[in-house]
């Protein structure tokens, strides 16, 4: 009782209130199901790393101080190495069929276009008063992607790595809420009912093959910072498309992803802790997060507008707005509100295209975010 009186008593009132965001992410987790298999870990992870005298962040073992489990984690997966967010891109290679986007290459200025709200972003963040560095790091959430969110800002050695973390992929999860709110607030109600013919070309294997291949020598000279995340995404797709490695395949996207996300969930609490988590500047964080997120919407769907002045065969603007990242997610919720908007209005492929572009333009964006602002500080 009387260990049980002194923990008490050394709860402070920041801890309290990251028990209340660890609760809460594990509430959206499970009752919204909104990235259930990253947000619940993160938040168990972020009580666990409050209590007072945890052993998850260090413990003493035969008297000799170590690190815990969770500060382990992170030294050996993250600030190492960066290994967990890297290795997690096998599985999300693995999972992505880049069919439509080869059939329609024209969706790659999409993908391109999406990802407008990192550089509004970063910008907005100086203007704040944050440096160089945090700055881009914060400014990547607009990447919609939260393994590339979690690596810049771990390589340019934010004091961030948690609250971005938890924006990039809180923001993810929330998608389905922002995405269409932005949508119906730059695009006419005739512009959402646009029809496209979906005609797609025969994709050969050979292609389906060469394109990884193809894309990571392309990107491996052009953006070398980028390798690491274009390649493995590249690797995970070649598993699934060679036809020889099924079973590979299979474990890319099931096991590994599964076992790397819960990892990397329960990894990134190390950053959720309350001294350095409960300040103005989280919250300012997340305010510039979301930020990101609309202007990644408005900078596909403008794209598409403009597209569409000379064109005689009209693009869905919406279709602009699933050029970002976070996928599949994106681009069913384009589809989601083109049937709102008129049963049947069938735009699903199209918006697939655009968001596997979404994801290999948002590794190389945090790939040449890297690399400008290293070039920079010299």
């Amino acid at each position: 009782m009387d260990f049980l009186i002194e923990g008490i008593l050394n709860v402070t009132w920041q801890q309290c209130v990251m028990y209340a965001i660890g609760a809460l992410l594990i509430w959206l987790g499970i009752k919204k199901e909104y990235e259930p298999s990253l947000l619940v870990p993160m938040g168990f992870g972020a009580i666990l790393v409050n209590f007072p005298f945890t052993s998850v962040l260090n413990q003493t073992i035969e008297g000799v101080e170590a690190a815990g489990i969770i500060e382990w984690l992170f030294d050996v997966g993250i600030h190492a190495s960066e290994a967990m967010p890297i290795l997690l891109f096998i599985g999300i290679g693995a999972m992505i069929d880049f069919g439509p986007l080869l059939s329609n290459p024209s969706m790659f200025l999409f993908g391109g276009a999406a990802q407008f709200g990192i550089f509004f972003a970063i910008t907005l963040a100086a203007i704040f008063g944050f440096d160089l560095k945090d700055a881009a790091s914060i400014g990547i959430i607009g990447a919609a992607d939260g393994p590339t969110a979690i690596l810049v800002s771990q390589v340019l050695k934010s004091k961030y790595v948690g609250a971005i973390a938890v924006a990039a992929y809180s923001y993810m999860a929330l998608v389905p809420i922002i995405q269409p709110a932005v949508i119906k607030m730059t695009t006419t109600k005739k512009e959402r009912r646009i029809h496209m013919e979906y005609n797609p070309k025969n994709v050969s294997k050979v292609t389906r093959i060469l394109f990884p291949i193809i894309v990571t020598f392309v990107v491996g000279f052009i953006s070398p910072q980028s390798v690491s995340l274009v390649g493995f995404l590249m690797f995970g797709n070649l598993l699934r498309e060679c036809g020889v490695l099924g079973t590979m395949s299979d474990t890319a996207q099931n096991n590994l992803a599964n076992l790397i996300t819960l990892l990397l969930g329960l990894t990134i609490s190390f950053s959720m802790r309350a001294e350095d988590f409960v300040k103005v500047d989280t919250l300012l964080i997340m305010v510039i997060g979301l930020v990101a997120f609309i202007f990644d919407t408005i900078g596909g769907v403008m794209l598409a507008k403009f597209m569409n002045l000379f064109r005689k065969k009209k693009i869905n603007p919406m279709v602009g707005a699933a050029g970002i990242s976070a996928f599949p997610m994106a681009s069913r919720v384009v589809q989601k509100m083109a049937q709102k908007e008129e049963p049947g209005n069938i735009i699903l492929m199209h918006a697939a295209g655009a968001n596997v572009a979404g994801q290999i333009a948002s590794a190389v964006a945090g790939g040449l975010v890297i690399k400008l602002v290293l070039g920079m500080l010299g």
